[in-house]
């Protein structure tokens, strides 16, 4: 597929880039007020709520029964379980910080393309892969308080790993579906397993500060709603891999918004890690992989 120069491609590219960047601090606003599982419930609440509207006035086709199962599960990769693991995540790590190991996606994307994709692995791209994830210890030890390891962090790099599924197991439905079409049943899909956060919430919506009621309501129409269907439109116009690159540009978004939002910079030792992650990113990405064929 060559790569389209349409400028709504663009625009719906740098959409998604810059609203994504927003999410880590806005994440960490919104637990100021909420717990992680509430917080990623409200959130797809409102995202699911806004692209119902959206649905119903344009008349939005439901998917074939026969692709509902493998939508559930995208939709549960990509949403119950990358946010869940997000959020618990970012209660410990700075919104930068986070930005900086989610961003480890494209390397498991490379490493699950070996097996799905029909891709192998130069020595370059097994070179990069140990590069990113040292850098992904460094930011570990990084936002730690002493010397051990975060947890946060590994909780991080999962969220990561479930992205890179959701990409992959996306890609084939969008020569089937609009991108509204299948971001909506996969976050409607996606939002089912949280309701198992209900108990409770109603508690912490009466409790919290009215900053951090906004930015749930922030994450869940633009960085949810808006950028899961800028970043599908993304993915039926570009390959995966060359979208997925421009994803690099999250984290330096990301540290000067979570600074001017939060005050927050992350620690020397993770941002060196960060900067290693990165490259470790773009190793795989660039000399890493070959087709078999």
């Amino acid at each position: 597929m060559k790569i389209s120069s349409s400028a709504g491609t663009w625009v719906s590219l740098g959409v998604t880039v810059v609203l994504w960047a927003s999410a880590f601090a806005a994440i960490r606003a919104a637990l100021d007020g909420y717990t992680p599982g509430h917080l990623t419930l409200l959130r797809f609440l409102v995202a699911s709520v806004v692209i119902a509207g959206y649905g119903l006035v344009m008349r939005l086709r439901l998917p074939r029964s026969r692709d509902l199962p493998s939508i559930a599960l995208a939709g549960f990769l990509g949403i119950t379980i990358y946010h869940t693991t997000l959020n618990y995540g970012e209660v410990t790590v700075t919104a930068g910080s986070a930005s900086l190991l989610v961003n480890t996606a494209p390397v498991f994307t490379a490493l699950l393309a070996t097996g799905f994709l029909g891709e192998r692995l130069r020595r370059w791209g097994w070179a990069g892969i140990a590069v990113s994830f040292l850098g992904a210890a460094l930011i570990g030890f990084g936002e730690s308080a002493g010397l051990d390891f975060d947890p946060g962090a590994l909780l991080l790099i999962a969220s990561a790993l479930s992205f890179s599924l959701y990409a992959i197991l996306q890609r084939p439905y969008l020569s089937r579906y609009t991108p509204i079409e299948f971001t909506a049943c996969a976050i409607w899909a996606g939002t089912l397993p949280l309701l198992a956060y209900l108990p409770g919430i109603a508690r912490d919506v009466r409790s919290a500060p009215l900053e951090a009621t906004l930015a749930v309501v922030y994450l869940g129409v633009f960085p949810s709603a808006v950028a899961y269907i800028t970043w599908a439109r993304v993915l039926s116009r570009m390959p995966a891999s060359s979208a997925a690159s421009f994803l690099y540009l999250v984290s330096p978004l990301t540290i000067p918004i979570a600074w001017a939002w939060l005050g927050e910079v992350p620690s020397a030792v993770s941002l060196v890690g960060g900067v290693l992650a990165l490259l470790g990113v773009v190793i795989v990405n660039t000399r890493g992989t070959a087709k078999v064929g």
